[in-house]
């Protein structure tokens, strides 16, 4: 028969448990990891936007001097060294760098968004011969006889399935006319925000 006294000691042992004001281990080591996480986007993204972000000048430069470092193990320490200082980073601060953060990827939203119209518009040359005529009413410093050929090449790599070579060239051909239009009116912008700047 088992004995219903043996192991027990006359209290419960949650009376002797400390309320806790700080966060437990694991909650602790979870937001650790997030901060390091959200070290590491800053890291990866281009300079001239991790240079916008409003965060502590220290924090800054140590994300991009860890840009510079090529070495792995160097990188590596200097990560590590990010991820310290992301945690001197008051909740308000965090706020702050993830909001810009989250409003990239918004950008990066729009980025997919004008590649999928550019394959749309690349399909519709293949598939119809129109499409030629109006994109180059658009664009007539074209060279109308080599977009001919890769239109022609790229409807037989497809009838063929052979590599994409024509195909691919043509959506390069697109992405460029879309970057010289971007980069006109990002210039005509961009002298409005100098001047805004220089004040």
């Amino acid at each position: 028969m088992v004995n219903p006294n043996r192991g027990a000691v006359g209290f419960s042992s949650s009376e002797f448990e400390e309320e806790y004001e700080r966060p437990s281990k694991s909650e602790a080591k979870r937001q650790s990891n997030a901060l390091q996480k959200l070290g590491e986007t800053l890291v990866e993204a281009p300079r001239d936007r991790v240079k916008r972000v409003p965060m502590p000048e220290d924090v800054l430069e140590a994300i991009l001097m860890c840009q510079t470092i090529t070495n792995h193990e160097g990188r590596r320490r200097q990560m590590q060294f990010v991820g310290k200082k992301m945690r001197t980073l008051d909740e308000e601060e965090v706020a702050v760098i993830q909001k810009a953060i989250d409003s990239w990827k918004g950008a990066s939203k729009s980025e997919t968004a004008a590649m999928h119209a550019l394959e749309r518009r690349r399909e519709k040359l293949l598939a119809d011969d129109n499409a030629l005529t109006t994109l180059l009413s658009e664009n007539p410093e074209l060279d109308v006889q080599h977009l001919r050929t890769l239109i022609r090449n790229a409807r037989k790599e497809q009838a063929e399935n052979k590599p994409p070579k024509a195909y691919r060239e043509i959506f390069q051909i697109l992405k460029q006319l879309d970057a010289d239009k971007r980069k006109a009116a990002g210039a005509d912008e961009e002298e409005t925000g100098d001047e805004a700047d220089d004040e």
